[in-house]
C-alpha cells in the first residue's frame, strides 16, 4: 500500500470513530474530516467542494421540500385516516407505514416514496404522543428493501442491469428483481415489527417553536360551503369524523347564534365556531372545504399573494384592542389585517370572532402582508410571539403537490430525466405554484445534513482516487477464489454492504459490479447471481445515515444519533445476508 492509500483508510476510520463517539455534531465531524483530508493531501483543494454539487445533496434537499409540501396538503393524512382510525397501537401502525412505504418503493424511487409518506408518520406519532423516531428509521429501512423489488426502485438496480447488458447483451427486466426483493421485504417487515424496540425511546428532533410555545386551543369561525362534506352531518358525527380533535362551541344560522347540540344537523351557510389546535383547525377547514372567516375580505392592493401570511401575538395590558371587537375597530379597513383566530386561557369562546370582545392576555392570529404585520402589531399594542409555523389562514393547493411529485417520479421511472433533476424541478414547482411558501421551504431543509453530505463525499471518494478501493477489490477476489459458490455470493453481498457507507450506493455498484463480473467469469459461473447480490448489498445500507439518501432523509427529523443506525441495522443486515444469499441462488442458478 502507498502512503496516500493508508492515509485515506486512516482518515475514514478516524471519521467513523468521531461519528460513533458523538462528541461533535455530525456536520462538524464531516467538516473536520474534510479539513484533515485537505491537510494531508488525499483531497486536492480543487476537489474540496465538489461534494456540494453531487446529486445526493440535491436529492435530499429537494425531497425535504417536497415532503413539506405533501404534509401541508394534508392529503396523505386523509388517505390514511380510515386505517389510522382503526389501527391505534404503535406496532400495528408501524406495520401499516412500513408496508405502505415498502410497496410504494417498488413502483417509484424509494426516496420519493419515503418523502411522500413521512408526513403520515409525524401525524400518527403526534396522535400517540410518541416520538416520530419510532417510525422513521423502520420506514427508511423498509423503503430500501422495497426498492430492491423492481428495476426502478433504486439506482443500483438500474446500474447492475446495464452491466449485465454489457456482459450478456440482455439487461435485467422490470420484475427480474422481484423474487429476491419481495422475500427480503417480507422478512424485513417481520423483523421491524418487533425489532423497533432496539431504538432508544428518547430520540426526538430538536423541539420546534410550535412545541415550545404552549398556547391553549384557538377559536376560529368558518362557513359551511355548498361543496362541504359536512352538510347533513350531525354535530356528533362531525366531531367524531375528526376524531374529537376539534370542538364546535357555537353555531350561527341565519344570523342567529344557537347552541350546537349533538343531534343538530349542519346546513349550507352555517357559521361554525371551532376550537382546536392551529394545525387541526387548518386540516379540518381544508378537508371539509369550509370558508375561513376573513377569506373574502380584501387586503391592501400593494400586497402580493406570496407576501401574505399570519402572525401570532398576545394582547398587551395597554393595547387599544382591550374591550373592543374586531368589527368595532374595523381592523381590515383601518389596519389592513384580518383577525382569524383567538385563544383565551380557561374561557370558552362561543361568539363570532368579529363580535368577541378582546381582553389583555388573549393570543390572536392576524392575517395580512408579512412586511406590514410587525408595524400593525405595534400600533395595536400587541406583542408578537416567537416565529413558528402557523398554516391557518394561508392558502393551500390540495392535490397539486401530489401531482407534481407523481409526475417527477414517473419521469424518473421512464428514464426521461435523472432523479436529481426531477426532484429539483418538483421542489421548485411546489414553491412557484404556492403549494409551499418560500419561507416554509427554507425552514424545512435540514441544512446540517446537506453540509455533512457535501463535506463527506470528497473524503469518501479518496478511496477511489488513491487506489485503495482497487487494492480492497483485489484482496476480495483472492478470498472468493477459495470459497464455495454460496460463500462467494455471500462475500460479494457483504462487501457491497460494507463499502456503501463510504461510496454511496450508486458508486458502490460502479466499483463492485465489475469485480462481481470477474468473480463469475474466473469461477466459471453465470454472472446474474453475483450482480443481483451486488445490487442488493449496495441498496441495503442499514448501518449509517450517510450511505443512502433515505437514511439521511430521516436522520434530522428523527433526532437520531449516528450509532442508532447500527443498533437496528446490524441485526437486519445479518438477516439480509442469511436470507438473501439462498434467495439469490434459488432465483438465479450459477450454472
Amino acid at each position: 500500500m502507498t502512503l496516500p492509500q493508508i492515509l485515506s483508510l486512516l482518515t475514514l476510520a478516524a471519521m467513523m470513530g468521531l461519528f460513533l463517539w458523538g462528541r461533535f455534531r455530525y456536520d462538524v465531524t464531516a467538516i473536520l474530516a474534510l479539513l484533515a483530508a485537505l491537510a494531508i493531501g488525499i483531497v486536492k483543494p480543487k476537489d474540496a467542494f465538489t461534494g456540494f454539487s453531487d446529486d445526493i445533496v440535491i436529492i435530499v434537499g429537494s425531497a425535504l421540500v417536497i415532503s413539506a409540501a405533501v404534509q401541508r396538503s394534508g392529503l396523505i393524512e386523509s388517505a390514511l385516516s380510515l386505517i389510522a382510525g382503526r389501527v391505534t397501537r404503535v406496532r400495528s401502525q408501524l406495520v401499516v407505514l412500513t408496508a405502505s412505504v415498502g410497496i410504494t418503493s417498488a413502483l417509484v424511487k424509494n426516496v420519493g416514496a419515503l418523502a411522500m409518506l413521512m408526513p403520515a408518520a409525524f401525524q400518527m406519532a403526534k396522535k400517540n404522543n410518541t416520538s416520530p423516531s419510532v417510525f422513521l428509521m423502520p420506514m427508511s429501512f423498509a423503503s430500501l428493501l422495497g426498492g430492491l423489488m423492481t428495476l426502478v426502485g433504486t439506482s443500483p438496480n438500474i446500474i447492475v442491469s446495464r452491466v449485465r447488458e454489457q456482459m450478456t447483451g440482455k439487461p435485467f427486466g422490470m420484475f427480474d428483481y422481484f423474487p429476491t426483493g419481495f422475500g427480503l421485504l417480507v422478512v424485513g417487515m417481520i423483523f421491524l415489527r418487533f425489532g423497533y424496540r432496539l431504538l432508544p425511546r428518547d430520540r426526538r428532533a430538536a423541539p420546534t417553536m410550535a412545541e415550545a410555545i404552549d398556547i391553549g386551543a384557538y377559536v376560529t369561525e368558518a362557513k359551511v360551503a355548498s361543496v362541504s362534506p359536512a352538510i347533513g352531518e350531525t354535530v356528533r358525527e362531525f366531531t367524531a369524523r375528526h376524531e374529537k380533535e376539534v370542538t364546535l362551541t357555537g353555531l350561527i344560522r341565519h344570523g342567529k347564534r344557537t347552541m350546537p347540540r349533538a343531534g343538530t344537523a349542519l346546513r349550507e351557510d352555517d357559521v361554525l365556531i371551532l376550537e382546536g389546535e392551529p394545525d387541526v383547525l387548518e386540516r379540518v377547514i381544508a378537508r371539509d372545504k369550509l370558508d375561513l372567516a376573513g377569506h373574502d375580505r380584501d387586503l391592501p392592493e400593494a400586497s402580493k399573494d406570496d407576501d401574505v401570511g399570519v402572525s401570532e401575538a398576545v394582547i398587551g395590558t395597554n393595547s387599544l384592542l382591550i374591550g373592543k371587537t374586531a368589527q368595532r375597530l374595523r381592523l381590515q379597513q383601518r389596519y389592513g389585517v384580518n383577525l382569524i383566530a383567538v385563544s383565551r386561557h380557561g374561557k370558552p369562546l362561543t361568539r363570532q370572532l368579529g363580535e368577541t370582545a378582546l381582553a389583555a392576555g388573549d393570543v390572536i392570529v392576524l392575517q395580512g402582508p408579512l412586511p406590514l404585520l410587525p408595524e400593525r402589531l405595534r400600533d395595536l399594542g400587541a406583542l408578537p410571539l416567537a416565529q413558528r409555523s402557523i398554516r391557518l389562514g394561508s392558502s393551500g393547493r390540495g392535490w397539486l403537490p401530489i401531482v407534481i411529485l407523481a409526475v417527477a417520479m414517473a419521469a424518473t421511472a421512464g428514464g426521461y430525466v435523472p432523479v436529481a433533476v426531477a426532484f429539483f424541478a418538483a421542489a421548485g414547482l411546489v414553491i412557484a405554484t404556492g403549494a409551499l411558501p418560500v419561507r416554509e421551504a427554507y425552514d424545512h431543509v435540514e441544512w446540517p445534513i446537506l453540509i455533512m453530505l457535501g463535506a463527506l463525499i470528497p473524503v469518501s471518494d479518496s478511496l477511489r482516487t488513491t487506489g485503495a478501493s482497487e487494492i480492497i477489490a483485489t484482496g476480495l477476489a483472492h478470498v472468493a477464489a477459495s470459497l464455495p459458490p454460496w460463500g462467494a455470493v455471500a462475500l460479494i453481498l457483504v462487501a457491497a454492504m460494507a463499502v456503501t457507507p463510504f461510496l454511496n450506493n450508486a458508486a458502490t455498484v460502479l466499483v463492485m459490479a465489475p469485480i462481481a463480473a470477474v468473480f463469475a467469469h474466473d469461477l466459471g459461473y453465470r454472472p446474474e447471481a453475483f450482480l443481483i447480490a451486488t445490487a442488493m448489498g449496495a441498496g441495503c445500507d442499514f448501518l449509517t445515515p450517510i450511505g443512502h439518501q433515505c437514511n439521511t432523509l430521516v436522520f434530522g427529523p428523527g433526532g437520531y444519533r449516528f450509532s442508532d443506525y447500527a443498533r437496528l441495522g446490524a441485526p437486519l443486515s445479518l438477516l439480509v445476508v442469511l436470507v438473501g444469499t439462498p434467495l439469490v441462488l434459488w432465483t438465479w442458478p450459477l450454472q
